[in-house]
């Protein structure tokens, strides 16, 4: 295998990798808070340092399927002009289903040992 493939393998890992974590960053953005779609967008975006983009269309639709399962309510308020917005966040289901995830997903990362191989 030559290096001239490693770029494109690695493009292949992080599309697939993005695909995976969306469900992360967006839960992440609303337990920072209350937020409509466009502040969600900015959150990912922003807080992945540009490694995560999501269209609008792509949250609402994810946003549909996590109420559909009560980890995700909204409620209306008033916009800066114009009609209301609704402010997404994280139910009680919701919180404990992200920091269970943290718990068995992301802690693992902050072990020395796994760390250490993060750092070689």
């Amino acid at each position: 295998m030559t290096k001239d493939i490693v770029p494109d393998l690695l493009s292949a890992w992080e599309e697939t990798y993005k695909k995976g974590q969306l469900t992360l960053w967006i839960f992440l953005s609303l337990k920072d808070g209350p937020k409509y779609v466009d502040e969600i967008k900015e959150f990912v975006e922003t807080k992945s340092q540009n490694t995560m983009s999501c269209e609008e269309q792509s949250l609402y639709r994810n946003l549909r399927k996590y109420e559909h399962i009560d980890v995700v309510s909204f409620e209306n308020r008033k916009g800066n002009k114009g009609p209301d917005r609704k402010y997404y966040f994280l139910t009680k289901m919701g919180e404990q289903l992200l920091q269970q995830f943290i718990t068995r997903n992301i802690n693992l990362f902050f072990s020395a040992e796994i760390n250490n191989l993060l750092k070689k």
